[in-house]
């Protein structure tokens, strides 16, 4: 089967700041951890449900060997191998 790609990227840069007096334990990096309970899923979950509303493409996420905690791809793709369904649209 004959296949053509293409990358798109969105990257996301977590910066922190803090006073000069700050040591660098006393949060135990908390505002990572934020990021990664609370905002990166929901921020998944928004991505997905928008991609769902487009019939005819699927999407899943593929695992490159990099960790997900500093990477996550997205494949989104469509097949025009198969022949399209019957609709009355």
């Amino acid at each position: 089967m004959y296949q053509e790609e293409k990358t798109f990227i969105i990257r996301f840069t977590l910066e922190a700041s803090f006073p000069d007096d700050y040591t660098g334990d006393e949060d135990e990096r908390n505002w990572l951890h934020q990021w990664e309970a609370r905002i990166k899923p929901q921020l998944l979950k928004s991505i997905f449900e928008s991609l769902r509303r487009h019939e005819g493409w699927a999407s899943h996420i593929r695992n490159r060997g990099v960790a997900p905690a500093d990477e996550i791809e997205i494949v989104v793709a469509k097949d025009f191998s198969r022949p399209l369904p019957f609709s009355l649209k």
